[in-house]
């Protein structure tokens, strides 16, 4: 399952956008942060493919892919740490896949901001200070731990330099994402889980005057800044998407047609998530279930196989293979002219985004 870890300063709109996501009812405040746990709620992700091929097979069971939010309480420039100097709230999505950055522009004289203005940029940056700083402590004390082993075997050896590189940059402001490093340098940072390497998407919580007039102010110094980091940058309403959520999904699609909007957030931060990932989805369907099934782009048909169960990676045999879109162009016929469209492919073929995949296998 993809997670997503939700970060942001203290009245950034953090909750709202969460609960806009997943449904949920998160209670929000006005004032501060004055929530001492992190918030957690799955989302079934929105996939118009599977609703068409559901129409196509009626299965018994539907399964779309799902996404992990973790809502942490809002941080703020030299936040009270714990007795070890770690904060303890970031310690929660440390394992996340993506940081997801609320940077707050939307205008409510009702909720103040900790700086007492807004300024997008100012808020981007404080946000980063703290993640740097969480990976120095991090690093620093990993540093401590190998300089005092008994026995360096090649392994810590490997891990010492490792730890002294990344130090260096992060002392000298750098941010490990994006970072010099080899294969083996990149999975020796995957098991520290180091905020700083995870791909982060800036998602700007925004007003609904703003949402009509499609600008907010700072809105080019957002983008060129994200531009300059690599990052994706969304825009999102979040007051406005948790009340359209709440709604029945003929009005949630009126009020989206009235604001001239395709979607709602969660299907464009997935995209994006899944984008940055680099990720893609393909189907299995049938009588009995038509589902969606989440793995990294360039996987090959036999370790796509696995995803379902190691006994057809094993058994691989041959790929039964059809294009969504192929699949789609058939009309009412789709599910009778299947094999027309249908392709058989070997252990390394390169599984597509929106592949439909009926597995060959023998144990």
């Amino acid at each position: 399952m993809l997670t997503c870890g939700i970060i942001g300063l203290p009245s950034a709109g953090k909750t709202t956008i969460y609960n806009s996501l997943t449904n949920a009812r998160a209670g929000t405040a006005k004032f501060g942060a004055g929530r001492p746990s992190t918030n957690v709620a799955a989302a079934t992700v929105p996939d118009q493919r599977i609703d068409y091929l559901c129409g196509i097979y009626h299965p018994k069971k539907t399964s779309y892919a799902t996404v992990q939010f973790s809502d942490v309480p809002g941080l703020t420039r030299g936040a009270e740490r714990d007795h070890a100097g770690n904060n303890p709230f970031l310690e929660g999505i440390r394992q996340a896949d993506v940081l997801v950055q609320v940077v707050r522009a939307f205008s409510d004289e009702s909720v103040l901001h900790p700086d007492g203005a807004i300024d997008p940029i100012r808020d981007v940056e404080t946000i980063d200070l703290e993640l740097l700083l969480s990976d120095l402590d991090l690093l620093e004390k990993r540093a401590v731990r190998l300089a005092a082993a008994r026995k360096v075997t090649p392994e810590a050896a490997a891990e010492t330099q490792l730890v002294a590189k990344c130090l260096a940059l992060l002392e000298g402001g750098a941010s490990l994402a994006g970072a010099d490093l080899t294969e083996d340098e990149q999975a020796g940072l995957a098991r520290l889980g180091l905020l700083t390497t995870k791909p982060r998407i800036l998602l700007v919580n925004i007003d609904e005057d703003q949402l009509r007039t499609g600008s907010y102010p700072g809105a080019a110094a957002v983008a060129a800044l994200a531009a300059a980091t690599g990052r994706r940058c969304l825009v999102a309403c979040g007051l406005l998407e948790m009340e359209i959520r709440r709604l029945d999904p003929g009005d949630q699609q009126a009020f989206l047609d009235e604001l001239g909007l395709e979607s709602l957030g969660l299907d464009r931060l997935v995209r994006a998530a899944y984008d940055a990932l680099g990720l893609i989805s393909f189907f299995t369907v049938g009588e009995d279930e038509v589902k969606a099934w989440t793995i990294a782009r360039s996987t090959d048909a036999r370790h796509a196989a696995g995803k379902i169960h190691s006994s057809i990676e094993r058994g691989f045999i041959r790929a039964e293979v059809a294009g969504y879109e192929d699949v789609r162009g058939l009309g009412a016929q789709a599910r009778a002219r299947f094999k027309d469209v249908a392709r058989l492919e070997g252990r390394t073929y390169l599984v597509q985004d929106g592949d439909i995949i009926n597995f060959r296998f023998s144990v």
